[in-house]
């Protein structure tokens, strides 16, 4: 794509407005969550809504044609055939409890698949990044290409998600099937798994009841490094829903014939 660098720089300026917006109120006692779901607890934090309209100023001024489909405030036309996917907070939860397992999430679709994606934590100050000759890692140790790790059969696996649930009751059996077969879970790691999984220090992610912008960026962050994400089918898991992300393609049909019972 011969816009790549400047499409890049747009990402990185968003994602620099995005910490700015968030920083001053993680671990604050002015933060405000309210409900977005009465049934269910769905926060959301004056940061979440600050961090999105920051990206959008960016976009508005770097590139206006493109389109937006954003969390918090939905879609956006554009007329250049690509669109910006923004989770400006994905871990909510986590960010008002004050773990750092929330990030900003950044992906962009070309109308067929994620072309470029990110994942960001403006806290720890790790920013990863993968798609359009992109696969790396960038924060206050240096910076490091990602590469998932090769050869770990699931009996040796680590496998992460992020509610015990894992969606319905039927999902978390499957999920479960999984689990019983590796040698860790671990839970509640929201985003942050994913760059885990592209980074090679763990071996597996299986979520269910994804939306689009759950998913964008970090599908292009592990793809980037090499590794497989699908919904539990093996079909496109752009749209959410159902995903799995394996770091091999061994261990992506070993999870899967898992799940499918």
């Amino acid at each position: 794509m011969q816009d790549a660098s400047r499409i890049i720089q747009t990402a990185h300026e968003m994602a620099d407005a995005a910490r700015h917006a968030i920083l001053p109120l993680f671990r604050s006692t002015d933060l405000v969550a309210d409900n977005k779901r009465p049934a269910d607890f769905d926060p959301v934090t004056q940061a979440d809504r600050a961090a999105e309209l920051a990206m959008r100023e960016v976009l508005a001024r770097l590139r206006p044609d493109d389109a937006i489909l954003g969390e918090e405030y939905g879609s956006t036309a554009g007329t250049s055939g690509l669109t910006w996917i923004l989770d400006p907070i994905d871990g909510t939860r986590a960010f008002i409890s004050g773990a750092t397992s929330w990030g900003v999430l950044i992906g962009l679709s070309d109308g067929q698949d994620v072309i470029y994606g990110m994942i960001d934590q403006p806290y720890t100050g790790e920013r990863f990044e993968g798609g359009l000759g992109r696969a790396q890692l960038a924060g206050p140790h240096g910076t490091r290409d990602l590469q998932v790790r090769r050869d770990v059969p699931l009996e040796r696996a680590t496998l992460m998600t992020t509610f015990p649930e894992v969606g319905t009751t039927a999902e978390g059996a499957s999920f479960r099937r999984v689990a019983a077969k590796a040698q860790l879970t671990r839970y509640g790691l929201d985003c942050y798994a994913y760059g885990l999984l592209a980074l090679g220090q763990i071996d597996l992610v299986i979520e269910a009841g994804l939306q689009s912008y759950d998913i964008a960026g970090p599908l292009a962050v592990v793809q980037a490094a090499g590794g497989i994400v699908t919904d539990w089918q093996g079909g496109p898991a752009a749209q959410g829903g159902q995903v799995i992300a394996a770091a091999t393609p061994e261990l992506h049909r070993a999870a899967m014939a898992l799940l499918a019972g």
